[in-house]
């Protein structure tokens, strides 16, 4: 068992006036299964690069592992390669038959080796790299994000897949990946960071407590405040009294005063003034340790959304329809039949390529919002309430370029309040001065879904809304939309968020 040492760990990209990571210093074992948490824009991809050696920084990173990163780039030459002509250029040294052994525990059949790597799907693809990046021995791995855009089989297979392995970090934000393949997690808080033995579960429970008794000391301490802050007034106040005592009196009003007493006032104002002096240093002292108890404290602020009420109970309505892609034999779907009604928030759910994200184009198309004309053929019935306003989140985040200001001009957006809800998603207000290519994938998915927020809407149609959202973030849109209760069709694979708000689920 080895060890990778962090110590004292300073990094800030260039022309950053913020450190991503300042005086840092953690150690954990090479044989840990670990989970890898933090807010978006924390640092986490960062810091996977950082132990890769692809960025200088001050402080020191031991390790006698070497590592090795999930996922591998592929280029567009690669793209055209069976895989198994690229996985010698993925991890030097791989062997293919140690491919094929791992393959064979992720439930995935050779012969994905050996097409185009283009014509494999997304969970095709990631057990391909996940297969060569387990084939070597002794390598520390960093994996990140490997469930992203996977259906139900797949993620299923990847998570009994990591169970079984161990010497990983795992970057995350699926709960139920978390809590199956982790048996410790590394945590970027707010100010701090933290290791801890554990599944994610176990951390957050942990977590609940000490915010809670954060809390409890951090009342205390106001009230300690509050008073410090009374007395020192009152203290104040009498000795400023005393000191305008010191010169002139009234003989006949204060007979028993001697003109001796000037001396003795001023010892006893000095004494006040000094005993306010140190009240105020005391104060001081606990307002810093308040702060210091709230610094980690997860507070996420409650969203808000007003939803459209349409004069129909019936706004999506879909019989016997049928979706074929004009350059291919085998339709998207076929024979679909459901009902959107007013208050429903439906999940459609399939595995990748049934046609999930198809229909929803469609649907769009339908309504006369801003899709282009796909090219299918298509039977049956797709109908939408007349009139009716759709508020869309694509899982697409590549059209975000150029900045917050431009991108609110061309949605009519209001800017402020547009703004607002990022920070309420806990986007830092640097970012903001940023063109959005430059943001994390977590922060172009929270772009989006502030602005399907702040669009009214009769349907709020999401498709795979939490791809590289935070943990916390998920919580507070479950929270929003538990509270709020839109009408809703979407599709996502975070199999805690589709049981927490689903009201109805449509089986591709």
């Amino acid at each position: 068992m080895a060890q990778i040492l962090v110590d004292h760990l300073t990094f800030a990209y260039e022309g950053s006036f913020d450190h991503i990571f300042e005086d840092v210093s953690f150690s954990v074992d090479t044989n840990w299964k670990l989970g890898f948490l933090g807010r978006n824009g924390k640092g986490k991809t960062t810091f996977l690069n950082l132990l890769l050696g692809k960025y200088e920084y001050s402080g020191s990173i031991t390790a006698s592992a070497a590592f090795d990163y999930f996922p591998y780039p592929v280029t567009q030459g690669q793209l055209q390669l069976p895989a198994a002509d690229i996985l010698d250029q993925w991890k030097a040294g791989c062997e293919p038959w140690r491919v094929l052994v791992e393959l064979d525990q992720l439930r995935e059949s050779a012969e994905v080796l050996y097409r185009p790597f283009r014509t494999l799907s997304p969970g095709e693809r990631t057990k391909v790299m996940l297969a060569a990046l387990f084939s070597g021995e002794n390598d520390f791995l960093l994996i990140d994000e490997p469930t992203n855009h996977l259906d139900r089989e797949s993620r299923e297979n990847v998570k009994d897949y990591l169970t079984s392995k161990k010497g990983f970090i795992l970057v995350s934000h699926d709960r139920d990946l978390l809590d199956a393949c982790t048996d410790h997690v590394l945590v970027l808080n707010r100010k701090s960071i933290d290791v801890q033995n554990g599944n994610f579960s176990v951390w957050w429970e942990n977590k609940q407590r000490r915010d809670q008794f954060a809390r409890a000391e951090n009342e205390k301490h106001v009230k300690e405040i509050g008073k410090l802050k009374q007395s020192a007034a009152q203290k104040a106040q009498w000795a400023d009294r005393n000191e305008r005592t010191k010169i002139g009196f009234d003989p006949v009003k204060e007979h028993d005063r001697s003109h001796g007493a000037r001396a003795y006032i001023g010892v006893k104002t000095k004494k006040a003034q000094s005993r306010v002096s140190q009240m105020r240093k005391r104060i001081e002292r606990e307002i810093e340790e308040k702060e210091g108890l709230l610094a980690d404290l997860e507070e996420p602020v409650d969203l808000k959304l007003m939803p459209l009420r349409h004069h129909r109970e019936r706004l999506i309505h879909i019989r016997e329809f049928t979706a074929a892609y004009e350059d291919s034999a085998r339709p998207a779907f076929s024979n679909l039949t459901f009902d959107l009604m007013q208050g429903e928030r439906m999940a459609l759910h399939g595995e990748n390529g049934c046609g999930k994200s198809t229909l929803i184009k469609l649907i769009l198309q339908k309504a006369g919002v801003g899709e282009a004309e796909l090219p299918v053929r298509t039977s049956g019935i797709c109908e939408t309430a007349a009139g009716l306003a759709i508020s869309y989140v694509s899982q697409d985040t590549s059209m975000l370029r150029g900045s917050i200001q431009a991108f609110c001009r061309a949605r009519r957006l209001d800017e402020s309040l547009f703004c607002a809800i990022l920070r309420q998603l806990d986007m830092e207000r640097g970012q903001f001065l940023k063109n959005m290519e430059d943001y994390s994938e977590g922060q172009k998915k929270k772009v989006l879904i502030a602005a399907s927020l702040l669009t009214p809407a009769h349907v709020y149609i999401w498709d795979e809304p939490l791809n590289y959202i935070d943990v916390f973030s998920r919580m507070q849109i479950e929270k929003l939309l538990l509270t709020y209760q839109p009408t809703m069709l979407f599709v996502e694979h975070d199999v805690r968020f589709r049981e927490q708000i689903a009201t109805r689920t449509v089986e591709f």
